[in-house]
């Protein structure tokens, strides 16, 4: 067995002081310094250390105990039931991994199965809650606290309707559940908060856990709690002998029990149930952070039991985190289009959102000094739904002396001309002094072929940079003029290959007059302006000859923009440039509906996930067409916010601030 060294010891002994703190604030304390999700990542890199190095496992861990200690102010209560918490998987491979045990566990106690029936349950993000009836009727109501004992919350629980006061029998039963806020209930608090003046709350979790503690049960009433509840620990009755029968005979009893839940037949099935909540999760008017997986029936639970901290017949299976933590590795520096440096963050490999990142952007100097952020540090990064990676918060606790301070360069050698750089005046970037490095033509190659301008399918980077290596490509318009004989000799290319590259770029000679200018990598200007210069004037030609003070003039255009406008088509190189595509390239006739003729006149939309009919371009094109505008983030302002499958952070805005959500279904009929 490998012994850990000392930094390993270090970096245990860190993980346990840093998750206990935030733990003590998250479950105790009800304050959330970083995302429950972060917490988890650091708890996960702690248990694999401790697996891995068991010589290192003390019984204080937090990996061996359950969760904080209960508030002063409240009556302290022992549960008559230990209340275990569920161990957590992350990935299929984790589930597959806990069937595997549970099946061997079995066959050790002289059950053999090939496969297991499980239960799966929706894991609601809110906060736990036992309650306790005697002849049927409510006793006590507690939080979880630290599994042994809990805080007295009966006042509260009473006043949140769907906890009945009475069972539809006289029965001696001990039942556990969530209690949670609804999104709607969190807008309407919000609103209310925003004109008294008082700080909005950042989410219904926090709601649901901070109105339970409080003292005054009139304030928690006023907050319309709601529940689910979802196991019964101790009955005077038997209790039924599978978990899907049990949530049933919960329902009978009169409690709420979430209706989402389903008998899978073998561990496939539960893969698929999580895969499909995952996209379905943000749509419910509950929070829901995963599924809850358990043995279904009740004799192979009994069997499997417990182990220190946890059953061994149920697992939380995690959707994939928006935010966790890892390590930075190094900070190199990226040379834009238009030579503008932005520092990026190569990092420990991490699964976040479903996907494994390796770099984040850190944006510019001001932010690496406003985070502190270091060679050597361990951060928190985030993803939500269509988000660029994120450093959001260095976790300064877990330094050990060793991390290095990023020093800003006087001069990157990449910028060509002596590798000067310069600070963009009255902005946080420093850019290429040199304007046409080899570093910025070829970003400008890629930006050019992109999605967002020619959309030019198969001409990815590494094309291009063989076509460029190869001196068959100098300007834009030599695409246009490549043959087949060209290219089919170089690497990367058969016959196939060829021909569909040259049907792409044939596809690509018809163009909008937006995407041509965003092509064209013109300063300042990006999708959003393109589209207000092209409504303005119509043409290439008008915008070429367009003065300053027109320019200025346009919403959402102005004095920095005009000028950067101006100053591009001066220029004798960019406008030989655009004469020579133009010999090439034919761009349509610019449609601006008639006034009074857009029905989406004076609308904005924001656009969140993904939809199955169409890409997000069409759907931005529609909408436009329609004379609506579809803008980046959500405000009061914002009009609907349309949300498809696995809609990202913008959707949990909309809600917060009151702003109508449209599904696909909705959307299309709007269009309409």
């Amino acid at each position: 067995m490998e012994i850990a060294t000392k930094e390993i010891q270090e970096r245990v002994e860190k993980l346990r002081a840093t998750i206990e703190h935030h733990r003590y604030d998250y479950h105790v304390l009800n304050r959330e310094e970083i995302s429950a999700e972060a917490l988890d990542s650091l708890k996960d890199e702690l248990v694999k250390l401790e697996t891995e190095y068991p010589e290192l496992v003390t019984p204080d861990s937090p990996t061996q105990r359950v969760a904080g200690e209960p508030l002063p102010e409240f009556v302290k209560v022992p549960h008559k039931v230990p209340q275990w918490s569920f161990n957590d998987a992350f990935t299929e491979e984790d589930i597959r991994n806990f069937d595997a045990r549970t099946r061997r566990f079995l066959a050790g106690a002289g059950i053999k199965k090939d496969a297991i029936e499980y239960v799966a349950e929706l894991k609601i993000d809110g906060l736990k809650v036992v309650l306790e009836y005697v002849k049927g009727k409510l006793k006590t109501a507690a939080t979880r606290g630290n599994g042994k004992i809990g805080e007295d919350v009966t006042h509260n629980v009473r006043t949140i309707d769907s906890v009945p006061l009475q069972l539809t029998k006289p029965l001696d039963v001990i039942v556990e559940g969530e209690v949670w806020m609804s999104k709607k209930n969190l807008a309407r608090l919000n609103v209310e908060r925003e004109k008294s003046g008082e700080p909005l709350f950042a989410n219904p979790r926090n709601v649901a856990a901070g109105s339970i503690r409080q003292l005054d049960p009139k304030i928690a009433a006023a907050r319309k709690l709601d529940t689910f509840i979802y196991d019964v620990a101790q009955s005077s009755t038997p209790v039924p002998d599978e978990q899907a029968k049990e949530l049933k005979f919960i329902r009978e009893l009169g409690f709420k029990v979430n209706s989402h839940f389903k008998i899978c037949k073998n561990i496939d099935e539960v893969i698929s149930f999580w895969r499909e909540w995952q996209k379905k999760a943000r749509k419910e008017d509950y929070l829901i952070d995963g599924v809850v997986i358990k043995v279904n029936e009740r004799r192979l639970q009994d069997s499997l039991g417990y182990t220190g901290k946890a059953p061994r017949f149920g697992i939380a299976f995690k959707f994939p985190a928006e935010q966790v933590t890892t390590v930075i590795e190094d900070i190199t520096l990226q040379i834009g289009r238009t030579g503008v440096l932005t520092p990026v963050a190569h990092l420990q490999p991490v699964l976040v959102a479903g996907s494994t990142v390796s770099r984040a952007t850190l944006h510019n100097e001001d932010e690496i000094k406003r985070l502190d952020v270091r060679i050597g540090d361990t951060v928190i990064l985030q993803k939500a739904g269509d988000v660029i990676p994120d450093i959001v918060k260095v976790l300064t606790e877990l330094r050990t002396g060793k991390e290095k301070p990023y020093v800003w360069p006087a001069r990157v050698p990449e910028c060509g001309d002596g590798g000067r750089i310069e600070r963009i005046p009255g902005e946080a970037a420093w850019r290429c002094v040199n304007k046409n490095s080899y570093a910025q033509q070829k970003r400008r190659w890629y930006h050019f072929v992109s999605k967002k301008a020619f959309n030019v399918d198969g001409l990815g980077p590494k094309i291009i940079d063989v076509l460029l290596e190869n001196n068959l490509i100098a300007s834009y318009d030599d695409i246009f003029t490549l043959k087949r004989g060209d290219i089919l000799n170089l690497p990367r290319f058969a016959e196939k290959s060829v021909d569909n590259l040259l049907e792409s770029i044939e596809k690509s000679r018809k163009q909008t007059l937006p995407r041509f200018l965003v092509a064209l990598s013109i300063p300042q200007v990006g999708e959003e302006t393109a589209e207000d210069l092209a409504k303005h004037f119509k043409t290439i030609e008008a915008i070429e000859n367009a003065e300053f003070e027109d320019l200025e003039k346009i919403d959402g255009v102005g004095p920095i923009v005009g000028r950067a406008v101006v100053d591009f088509f001066k220029d004798r190189i960019h406008k030989a440039l655009v004469k020579r595509l133009l010999k090439f390239v034919e761009l349509e006739k610019v449609k601006v509906p008639a006034k009074g003729a857009a029905p989406l006149a004076g609308k904005s939309f924001v656009l969140t996930g993904t939809l199955s009919s169409m890409s997000r371009d069409e759907a931005k094109a529609k909408i436009k067409a329609l004379g609506g505008d579809v803008i980046g983030s959500v405000s009061k302002n914002t009009s609907y916010v349309v949300a498809g499958d696995s809609p990202g952070s913008k959707y949990d805005d909309a809600i917060k601030l009151g702003v109508p959500i449209l599904d696909e279904e909705a959307f299309f009929e709007l269009l309409k």
